[in-house]
């Protein structure tokens, strides 16, 4: 597929680009259907369906990309595909929502998730700065921390939540056992060839428009990896079910960082350039001012979701002429 990109003409390497996106947006999606009615019918709740394999689910696309990226040392795309993710997650998917609806904030993600989400990322920061590389060590560190922050929500969100478990179970779809099985095969396929495909093609029209590595990353292949979340956050602020919605933007923050990051540099090193180093400060510089808007009145307006999208687009116009 590399040497195919690499000889084909620009219109096709863009169309690569989208089918690879479909491909990893389709496949996230169907690898969390099969998934989730196969743990429904272990009888596992639905409670620990939706904090792991959903909600592991709507980073699969950065996993794919970043874990290809590594693999092919395209590695300031993994780096960046993650960061620039995360902001997109943070000032867009939620700005958008707030244009639509308020959005209310969960004293849970203002009091844990947001905190933490900041810790993580200056964790981040402080790894890759230290020596300018993430390698096996820092991987198996922020998997580490991943698994720790996975079995305290768990057994807290158990604790507290019982009986909204028990009430929740019936709104998993329930299919065959064999169609579970090829939704999960075909899902794991499509993720792995559009993330593959999604790194050759993005490398390549980097090098075609003289994109450096980062941009591309920060720019067309975040964005794309996180339409999944922005498609799923536009329809509930229609239906006026954004309450988690901050709290699921700060989740994605945190499983980005520690989850796909984690896999991608045990895998194999990667490396830090100055730019990332800049890029995260602004995601925990960002962080902060959602954090501070959301506590004030705990729920954001859409007024900040303005000023959230304006944010966002300076960004984007410091990074292209940068």
């Amino acid at each position: 597929m590399e040497n195919f990109i690499n000889n084909a003409p620009f219109i096709v390497v863009l169309l690569c680009l989208i089918v690879g996106f479909v491909f990893l947006i389709k496949g996230a999606d169907l690898f969390v259907e099969g998934s989730s009615s196969v743990a429904k019918r272990f009888k596992v709740p639905s409670l620990i369906i939706g904090l792991t394999i959903v909600a592991m689910g709507t980073s699969l696309p950065e996993t794919a990309v970043s874990v290809a990226a590594s693999i092919a040392h395209n590695n300031t795309l993994a780096v960046s595909n993650v960061t620039g993710s995360n902001i997109f997650n943070l000032m867009v998917v939620i700005g958008v929502c707030a244009l639509m609806t308020p959005v209310v904030v969960d004293g849970a993600s203002l009091k844990r998730d947001f905190p933490f989400s900041m810790i993580c990322a200056i964790l981040l920061l402080v790894m890759g700065t230290i020596g300018m590389i993430l390698g096996r060590v820092d991987g198996i560190i922020l998997l580490g921390c991943f698994a720790g922050y996975i079995f305290y929500l768990i057994r807290h969100t158990l604790k507290q939540n019982r009986q909204s478990s028990d009430e929740e179970v019936d709104e998993i779809p329930l299919i065959s056992m064999p169609k579970a099985v090829i939704f999960i095969l075909i899902g794991a396929v499509g993720i792995a060839v559009g993330g593959d495909v999604v790194v050759d093609s993005a490398s390549r029209i980097a090098i075609d428009l003289g994109m450096s590595q980062t941009l591309v990353g920060l720019t067309i292949v975040s964005i794309g990896t996180s339409l999944p979340e922005l498609v799923t956050s536009i329809v509930a602020a229609r239906k006026n079910e954004v309450d988690m919605a901050l709290g699921n933007a700060v989740g994605s923050c945190i499983f980005n960082i520690l989850m796909v990051l984690g896999i991608a540099s045990a895998i194999s090193p990667i490396a830090f350039i100055q730019e990332n180093i800049i890029d995260i400060i602004v995601l925990v510089v960002f962080s902060l001012i959602v954090w501070i808007m959301a506590w004030t009145k705990r729920e954001i307006k859409r007024g900040e979701g303005i000023i959230m999208l304006l944010m966002y687009a300076a960004y984007t116009a410091y990074i292209i002429i940068r």
